[in-house]
């Protein structure tokens, strides 16, 4: 019997205790050294829980990324109705637009001529963008790519002349 025990003791001394955790140590030390059984069940509602979470915020983010143009509209104050008739919907945009302008314009004087062209040629390429989709649109009115197109531009436009006002 004496030679049972004194084996186990000699075997628990050669397998390093993890429970031997120093006083100061830190959250993460103590859950990276913990010692972690769980069930099957504990296991599967852990998974499930993982997989809710995930899910979850990939739908919030979905839905964000795919409303992300009638949030910029909010965000400087202005609403955009969803049964507004077009000429209204790019009012309201283009008065987004003056507002952005406004304030690139505040800052547009600090600026070095290389970021000055850079925001001329982008800007260029934006209107072209929106003048051809207006010049389609007042051929056929009811052209759904030309409108989408041209709320795009809009919309690039306000993501430009937000990034710029902060520079």
């Amino acid at each position: 019997m004496w030679l049972r025990i004194t084996n186990i003791l000699e075997a628990e001394a050669r397998v390093p205790s993890r429970t031997n955790i120093p006083a100061g140590a830190g959250w993460w030390f103590r859950l990276m050294n913990r010692s972690w059984r769980l069930s099957f069940p504990q296991l599967a509602a852990s998974v499930a829980a993982i997989v809710l979470v995930v899910s979850l915020v990939t739908v919030v983010g979905m839905k964000q990324f795919r409303f992300g143009g009638e949030s910029t509209f909010q965000s400087a104050g202005l609403t955009l109705s969803s049964n507004a008739s077009m000429n209204d919907r790019i009012r309201q945009q283009r008065q987004v637009i003056d507002y952005w302008n406004q304030r690139v314009e505040l800052n547009k004087m600090r600026w070095n001529a290389q970021m000055r062209e850079t925001f001329d040629r982008n800007m260029s390429v934006i209107d072209a963008a929106m003048d051809e989709s207006l010049r389609h649109l007042n051929a056929n009115p009811h052209d759904g790519v030309s409108e989408d197109i041209l709320y795009a531009a809009m919309n690039d436009k306000v993501e430009l002349l937000k990034e710029f006002s902060e520079l």
